[in-house]
């Protein structure tokens, strides 16, 4: 059994007033988007996200094949460490690919890659250039989720302080090339990047 965690609880300040998770990206929410692709990877859907977002991330994943399920950021506004960990929370499998909701291009076969190099360790994290994509990577679900709030009652809000308490393996640029394009990290933000996105689709 594998999870999907698909972060959408941000505000998403830069998009203006509406929430990009369910903005629609020639025609399909963009959560849907995520969703849809990384089912293709896992067996399970979870979905961290506001209580008040609820309602149209529901319909825009509604008859979704993995019906999936919500876990609610009890004290929303802590940043993605916070939703990252009540998403762990959530699963039922050992380990959870962790997605953001504004990655609609994310690809399922590197996921599945990212799951493999994760086997018998508690973390595969993409790192493509200076930083890691901790919001495209695969974790054991409790080693992290544990990792995470350690990291918050530590007063750590930068998502990258889990890792150093986890025994994680780094997917290095050449060997995200071999298996994916830089274009399933690119995550959209602004109108615009969401027009020049819409274009693709």
């Amino acid at each position: 059994m594998r999870a999907g965690t698909i972060v959408a609880g941000g505000r998403s300040t830069r998009f203006g007033d509406s929430d990009k998770a369910t903005a629609g990206l020639a025609g399909t929410p963009m959560i849907r988007r995520v969703a849809d692709r990384l089912a293709e990877a896992v067996d399970e859907l979870v979905v961290n996200c506001r209580e008040d977002q609820v309602e149209a991330i529901e319909a825009a994943l509604s008859d979704h094949n993995l019906d999936p399920t919500f876990a609610l950021d009890e004290d929303p506004d802590q940043g993605p460490m916070a939703g990252i960990a009540t998403g762990l929370g959530a699963v039922d499998s050992e380990y959870a690919a962790v997605v953001a909701c504004d990655m609609p291009f994310v690809d399922p076969t590197f996921v599945d890659y990212l799951f493999e190099r994760a086997a018998s360790h508690e973390a595969a994290v993409p790192r493509p250039d200076e930083w890691f994509q901790t919001t495209q990577a695969v974790y054991h679900a409790e080693a992290m989720r544990t990792a995470c709030r350690r990291a918050l009652e530590r007063g750590e809000h930068k998502v990258v302080e889990p890792l150093f308490d986890l025994d994680y393996v780094v997917v290095e640029r050449e060997d995200v090339l071999e298996h994916t394009s830089l274009d399933t990290f690119k995550n959209l933000n602004t109108r615009e990047e969401f027009e020049a996105a819409t274009e693709r689709f």
